[in-house]
């Protein structure tokens, strides 16, 4: 009988040692959620740091663009999903700062996610395309207060709409949000093209979705956001043109789970992007396009995005640019 029992015991224990094993976070591949679409800011930071984030994790990322609404659907989605860790969101200042400062009816709120980290900060830049016969910000602003002038975004509400109006008004352009014309897209690289192709004057966008076209000779930059000019980019900083309000118009990647996603779960994240971020050829990589790689933990990142949301909603307000409907 105690042969038996003892059996039982071990059986028994075995079966929770390997229940625990199987259990231990992440056992599978995680969905990472990208809201925006390819060769946007966000897109590009995503798979840049996809390779050395997929190292740390030790398990397949899968990178998935869900599109739509300036970043609210694909952020739906994480929202929606279950908190363990297997749904995860490449999270934005357009789709958790300057959507919902823009829009009342947002399906989500601030509170609605759990935020792990914020690992990147990048500058915006105003840009045309190399024939466009815009050569500066004197030439933009005369255009746009004559025979006008059309903006791409990546979206209604997103950060590219924002920061177009934002520029236009700070270079008094008077009802900013109404004179020009916007001609939202779906995403930052839909956004550049149609600059390139000639249906938008100009975008105002993250330094990285068009340091490549800047690079290359396709794009010529007007402005930076920034105390002192970025290298590669051929053009005024904000300072430089009397506009130091403008250096609040930055863009940021982070990411985020659902508001229930475990402490253990979130630790995880703050281990992998620690090694991630730490990636010399992510680091080049991104540091050439004009971005500072700046990993803040849980507390700092929410402070951080809470800091971009009053900002940005003041600004909206100061604007006009509140979307009720």
């Amino acid at each position: 009988m105690t042969r038996i029992r003892t059996g039982v015991l071990a059986a028994a224990l075995a079966g929770l040692t390997a229940t625990a094993a199987w259990a231990e976070y992440p056992e599978r591949a995680i969905n990472m959620v990208i809201p925006y679409g390819a060769g946007g800011a966000t897109d590009i930071s995503a798979r840049s740091i996809a390779e050395p984030l997929g190292n740390a994790v030790g398990q397949p990322l899968v990178m998935a663009n869900i599109t739509g609404a300036g970043g609210a659907t694909g952020s739906v989605a994480v929202q929606n999903a279950q908190p363990d860790g297997y749904t995860m969101l490449f999270a934005r200042v357009g789709s958790h700062s300057v959507n919902p400062a823009m829009k009342a009816t947002l399906p989500y709120t601030l509170d609605d996610f759990r935020f792990v980290n914020v690992y990147e900060i990048n500058p915006f830049a105003c840009a045309v395309a190399a024939g466009s016969d815009i050569q500066s910000m004197d030439d933009l602003i005369a255009k746009a207060n004559g025979d006008g002038v059309a903006f791409s975004s990546s979206g209604v509400g997103s950060g590219l709409h924002l920061g177009a109006v934002m520029v236009l008004d700070a270079f008094g352009v008077e009802d900013a949000a109404n004179t020009a014309t916007h001609i939202p897209q779906q995403g930052g690289g839909a956004a550049a093209t149609a600059v390139l192709n000639g249906t938008a004057d100009f975008l105002c966008t993250n330094s990285s979705s068009v340091a490549s076209f800047i690079a290359n000779g396709q794009m010529r930059p007007l402005l930076v956001t920034t105390p002192d000019p970025i290298e590669g980019f051929d053009a005024p900083s904000a300072a430089d043109l009397g506009k130091p309000e403008l250096e609040r118009l930055v863009g940021w990647t982070g990411i985020a789970g659902p508001a229930d996603l475990p402490d253990d779960v979130a630790a995880k994240w703050g281990e992998w992007m620690a090694e991630a971020t730490s990636d010399e050829n992510f680091r080049t990589v991104m540091e050439s396009r004009g971005s500072i790689i700046e990993l803040m933990g849980p507390e700092e990142a929410n402070a951080f995005i809470q800091t971009q949301y009053e900002t940005f909603r003041a600004l909206v307000d100061e604007l006009g640019m509140r979307i009720e409907g």
